[in-house]
């Protein structure tokens, strides 16, 4: 009798086990797609930083792009502004030579002219 009662007893703990081993597979099998669900959001938010990461390179270039051509027209302007200082400062030259040349000659026909006083 006694093989009987260890496959008796056997059964009996096999049934019992099956709940307890279905409890702990439901549970992991929650647990697991609770994962897969923080899996995928993860991912998800991964893609979308990758798309925010890429449209900001992106500005960063053209950004970088017109802060050249900025550059470039900036010292374009400034050679420009030195060739115009240059000629103002060349045709004032002139000028005061005109006017030092007139004041010569006033000063010089005032001193030839009698003095009518």
């Amino acid at each position: 009798m006694a093989p009987t009662i260890a496959v008796a007893t056997a059964q009996l703990q096999s049934h019992r086990q099956p709940p307890t081993a279905a409890v702990d597979e439901e549970v992991l099998r929650r647990r697991n797609e609770e994962l897969e669900r923080e899996l995928k959001r993860s991912l998800e938010r991964e893609e979308k930083m990758k798309q925010e990461l890429q449209r900001t390179w992106e500005r960063l270039r053209v950004a970088e792009e017109a802060e050249e051509r900025l550059c470039s027209q900036l010292g374009e302007l400034e050679a420009e502004a030195v060739d115009q200082a240059r000629a103002y400062r060349a045709r004032l030259l002139g000028l005061m030579d005109q006017l030092s040349a007139a004041q010569k000659v006033l000063q010089s026909s005032s001193a030839s002219l009698p003095n009518s006083q």
